[in-house]
């Protein structure tokens, strides 16, 4: 059986990644009281998942692309060179050929990761799987707190397909999970939806039926569509004006008479 290992270099602090993944002798640094392994030693013979590669400084980038063209490394702190026979995959969020154009990633190793590249969408560009992943989610969150998964109104999930989700899987699972949390019945509806979610909010779904008049509910649609806009647009009211169709002026004049600043 092969081993597996993972390690998210986002989410380790730049000094202690190198320790991480190369093994450290004791007294290699603070704190470093006894002989530990690294990740490539954990994983010799199977694979290695590399997440969020690209924040990788160049030092351990250097590092890492010994160990895939010459098989070897040495401990943080040691001078005895160890072999690894590892297999590594690598994910990132961000553009390393552009990474690398500003010399912030090494072209060599980029060339020896980028071997058999799969390319994910953002969340946004898929909009159907968004029920799927909020369904499996609840299920995986609820069994691990022995919880009972919740419904899910049918405008919650409308709602959640309009957002853009610009933290893609992670951020939706972070937000199902703060909602099951928080729930406080077996259902939930929009109004168990942050703040930051309501631009997205379809007013039919928000609204109780005979609380507001259509035209209120009509300028309040197009309170929150043009205030999408904008924020699509970094507040630029021209190009927010093209996003709608319409002229620079009367999109400042629509603006003022809808109390949008």
């Amino acid at each position: 059986k092969q081993t597996f290992g993972k390690m998210n270099c986002a989410a380790t602090q730049d000094d202690l990644i190198e320790s991480e993944l190369f093994r450290s002798e004791k007294g290699a640094f603070t704190g470093a009281t006894e002989r530990r392994d690294g990740k490539f030693t954990q994983a010799n013979g199977g694979t290695l998942f590399l997440d969020e590669v690209g924040d990788m400084s160049l030092r351990v980038q250097t590092k890492v692309l010994r160990v895939l063209q010459d098989g070897d490394f040495q401990r943080v702190g040691g001078k005895e060179t160890l072999r690894a026979d590892v297999r590594v995959v690598a994910a990132t969020n961000r553009d390393l050929a552009e990474m690398v154009k500003s010399g912030d990633f090494r072209e060599d190793l980029f060339f020896r990761l980028n071997v058999l590249p799969i390319t994910v969408p953002p969340l946004r560009e898929r909009r159907d799987d968004i029920p799927l992943l909020v369904e499996h989610f609840a299920r995986e969150i609820c069994r691990r707190n022995d919880r009972k998964s919740p419904q899910f109104d049918p405008a919650v999930m409308r709602q959640l397909q309009q957002y853009r989700w610009a933290g893609n899987i992670r951020e939706l699972h972070n937000l199902v999970e703060r909602l099951i949390i928080l729930a406080e019945g077996d259902r939930i509806s929009v109004a168990d939806l942050p703040e930051y979610l309501n631009v997205t909010v379809n007013p039919a779904d928000a609204i109780a039926p005979g609380s507001k008049s259509l035209a209120e509910v009509r300028e309040i649609a197009e309170r929150r569509y043009i205030e999408r806009c904008l924020a699509e647009t970094d507040g630029n009211v021209t190009q927010a004006a093209k996003l709608l169709g319409m002229e620079r002026t009367n999109l400042h004049k629509k603006m003022k008479s809808l109390g949008i600043q």
